[in-house]
């Protein structure tokens, strides 16, 4: 290895470590680092501003490819990646619209008041409702709405939220894996290789519905003396305290159906964007827009309550990762894959999937995901081995992969953030103690199920 690999290699490893400690606030950190990263690594060992430019990616602005794509080409997987930064700060704009217009409000009444007020189906409704929601929308979305709605039914219902977040997170991202447009190495997948929807849908479609159910029973095990908690809490309300009507959440109806309309629009635009061609950083800016005009004077209110610790935090971890790109770490990784299983092909899926799931827990599958498709595809050619099945792999241990670390996927951030700003501490131990061992059966699940169907 170079002295720029193993020092961009070590600058990630400080920085990972100095998350989990929670000694210093995460944003601080991986800005931090990001600096380092440039300085240290770009600068004094490549001496090259190019590298410093490439990941911080400013002229993606400038470019049409940003905002619009009549074809295929796919958005920059290098450095900072700004569609995720707009598109998260366009939504978060939208999810706090939605919430002063009492929609989360609304809904959670509603979802309570189907299941009779009981935690323990409610937290199955919010984990069907989470993964399929994610698979036609993004899982960012997904858990800024969920989330939200979790926290205010928490505090009328008087249950711990932590649990049901935790499992709120996992299901997105699984449900992200059943469709091309669920998750975002799901689209580079899809493009690259040309698969279309219906591929997705009934192959890593097929398995993440069945995973599902196998999730649903896991995470009630591990949290069934916390729902416990909660159903007597619940228990003891009843015929002392009387519900409110769904229809009292809504204060100011015009807002209600303005904040829904967006909602709406916003989902439409994410699940035909491959269509329209609009790029998800277009999107994220126009329903940002779009909910401070409709706003009014509470627009500079919305503004003051979007997360930028949160924002700060994605732009200091691509620059971190745009180092392990510059340095070739990623390719190293990636030309182990192809020299260890040789001709194998069951050994070659396996390594595909459990690497893929590794890696993505710690550093952003996107840029992953683009760094693994050329290899793939290089092992089918050479070793007749079936490239769908390859790419099946790569997509679910992507995808699955992020859930088992508080950063490895970005609804994981938005999530535990979200839960983090009601006063709902979600910490590395607390997470990873029921993430990462759910993230494991299903990585295991997934690798039986396609030596079964496709060997």
């Amino acid at each position: 290895m170079t002295a720029a690999q193993i020092l961009a290699v070590i600058i990630f490893a400080a920085m990972f470590l100095l998350i989990v400690s929670e000694k210093i606030e995460r944003h601080v950190v991986s800005l931090g680092c990001g600096l380092l990263m440039m300085v240290l690594v770009f600068g004094v060992c490549m001496r090259s501003p190019a590298a410093i430019w490439d990941t911080l990616n400013l002229r993606n602005f400038f470019s049409l490819d940003f905002w619009y794509q009549a074809g295929e080409a796919g958005e920059s997987s290098s450095g900072i990646n700004w569609s995720t930064i707009l598109f998260i700060a366009g939504m978060m704009l939208m999810v706090e619209g939605m919430g002063k217009a009492g929609f989360f409000r609304w809904l959670c009444l509603q979802l309570a008041k189907m299941v009779k007020y009981r935690v323990v189906p409610l937290f199955v409704v919010f984990m069907v409702m989470s993964s399929v929601l994610a698979m036609f929308i993004d899982s960012i979305t997904v858990i800024l709405f969920l989330a939200a709605a979790t926290v205010e039914l928490a505090r009328l219902l008087k249950f711990n939220p932590v649990p049901m977040i935790i499992s709120e997170i996992f299901c997105a991202n699984l449900g992200g894996s059943a469709t091309m447009c669920g998750d975002p190495p799901n689209i580079i997948i899809g493009t690259s290789l040309g698969f279309s929807f219906a591929d997705f849908i009934t192959n890593t479609g097929v398995i993440a519905a069945f995973s599902l159910i196998l999730v649903i029973f896991y995470f009630y095990f591990c949290f069934r003396k916390e729902l416990e908690m909660g159903e007597k809490s619940e228990a003891a309300l009843k015929g002392r305290v009387s519900y409110p009507d769904p229809r009292d959440a809504i204060e100011n109806r015009k807002d209600f159906a303005i904040s829904s309309a967006i909602f709406a629009a916003a989902v439409i635009l994410l699940v035909t964007h491959a269509q329209t061609g609009l790029t998800v950083a277009a999107i994220g800016v126009f329903i940002g827009l779009v909910t401070l005009v409709t706003a009014g004077k509470d627009a500079l209110g919305l503004l003051k309550k979007v997360d930028y610790k949160t924002l700060l935090f994605f732009i200091g971890l691509f620059i971190v990762v745009g180092g392990l790109e510059q340095t070739g770490i990623l390719e190293v990784i990636a030309a182990f894959i192809a020299n260890v299983s040789g001709d194998n092909a069951m050994l070659m899926v396996a390594i595909v999937l459990w690497i893929s799931a590794l890696a993505s827990a710690f550093v952003d599958n996107i840029p992953f995901a683009a760094t693994m498709i050329p290899v793939i595809r290089s092992l089918a050619e050479a070793q007749s081995v079936d490239l769908s099945v390859l790419a099946w792999a790569l997509s679910i241990g992507t995808d699955i992969g992020g859930s088992g670390t508080p950063i490895g996927a970005s609804a994981n951030v938005v999530g535990i953030s979200v839960a983090s700003k009601e006063g709902h501490v979600i910490g590395w131990g607390k997470y990873c103690r029921y993430a990462a061992p759910a993230t494991v059966l299903v990585v295991l699940f997934s690798m039986i199920a396609i030596y079964v169907r496709y060997f």
